[in-house]
């Protein structure tokens, strides 16, 4: 395996480790500012790939803060190995990752970011948005860089396959696709809706996780996955028989 570097937006690396025994990449995001953040750790096995990759961008001691959508192995092993090779890096992350995961798990103590807050990297913003349970985990929530207009969507998206660094295609039919391989989404009343929520944010850019990074009508792209999941909702009610809400 290696991890590829690649610039999708202006300052904004990807990280890229195609894994083929799952066949799917592994992504993570260095923004760089005066503060650089990481957006997703990376596994702890795959520490040493992406390390020396994210080197070959700038010395890792330099990073300043980390973060991730939700706590999951893939987003967050090696959040500590990233602490311990940066001294003065912090995790953040929204309320609830911190109180019922992260102030116990980070080697140090954390910063929690409310629904909305902004951090300042010293010359470019960034807002958290929380999206509880969307795709999955209670803690879940994203970044958006609102000077480049890039969300960083974690596993909203998830595409099977190697793929390139940056794309235009359609990103919701092979994401429904996965959805039927991993059945990885959280299926409730607020999915569709919380997805189509982050359209109004207007992004240009949607930095996946487990696929390329899309440039190009990111809000129409969000409105489509969310409505697929209101029908598959409505689909599953139907089959159950389960009385709506009025």
């Amino acid at each position: 395996m290696e991890t590829v570097v690649d610039e999708i937006a202006p300052d904004t690396y990807r990280l890229s480790t195609y894994v083929e025994p799952v066949d799917l990449v592994f992504n993570q995001y260095l923004l760089m500012a005066e503060e650089p953040l990481l957006f997703h750790c990376g596994a702890r096995q795959l520490f040493p790939l992406v390390s020396e990759a994210l080197a070959r961008v700038m010395p890792p001691e330099r990073l300043r803060w980390i973060s991730f959508g939700h706590v999951e192995s893939d987003e967050c092993g090696s959040m500590n190995n990233w602490l311990a090779v940066a001294p003065r890096a912090e995790v953040v992350h929204g309320v609830l990752g911190v109180m019922v995961s992260l102030a116990d798990l980070a080697d140090r103590p954390p910063r929690m970011l409310t629904d909305g807050e902004t951090l300042d990297l010293g010359g470019r913003v960034v807002r958290w948005v929380d999206t509880s349970h969307v795709p999955h985990g209670w803690e879940s929530g994203l970044l958006h860089d609102e000077g480049t207009g890039t969300l960083f969507c974690g596993d909203l998206f998830t595409s099977i396959g190697h793929h390139p660094a940056l794309s235009t295609s359609d990103l919701v039919e092979p994401a429904m696709a996965a959805e039927d391989r991993f059945h990885a989404t959280a299926l409730t009343p607020s999915t569709g809706p919380t997805i189509r929520g982050l359209a109004a944010l207007r992004p240009s850019t949607l930095a996946l996780m487990h696929g390329p990074a899309f440039s190009g009508d990111a809000a129409t792209a969000l409105e489509g996955l969310g409505g697929c999941y209101d029908r598959r909702l409505s689909d599953a009610l139907d089959e159950a028989g389960t009385p709506r809400r009025s």
